[in-house]
């Protein structure tokens, strides 16, 4: 199969293959890619709350399966992925946004 035959899907798999980091959910470890290379494709299925269908993205294949088999808490999944970003340099969470500017607005 070529490049430009694969599915988005495979070629997300195919780019992140070897580029995971790994941390433990529920007890088992699990590789997951680092946030900073997940797909803004994967970040919308995030948004929209499918989050099996988000960490089967992001996750490597067995580990996606190792996850299906540990039915994990939201917040057991929060301390992993906050966990895994930590391990990969990258935090994930709230920016704290714009600086505010020095320079004052005019009034009218």
């Amino acid at each position: 199969m070529t490049e430009s035959d694969a599915t988005p899907a495979e070629a997300q798999e195919a780019e992140a293959l070897g580029h995971y980091v790994t941390n433990e959910l529920c007890g088992k470890t699990l590789e997951i890619v680092p946030s900073g290379a997940w797909r803004q494709s994967s970040m919308r299925l995030l948004r929209a709350g499918d989050l099996d269908a988000f960490l089967e993205e992001v996750l490597s294949p067995e580990s996606y399966e190792v996850y299906l088999d540990l039915d994990p808490t939201n917040d057991e999944i929060g301390e992993f992925v906050n966990g895994a970003a930590e391990a990969a340099g990258e935090p994930v969470g709230k920016s704290s946004g714009p600086n505010r500017s020095q320079r004052r607005t005019r009034r009218r």
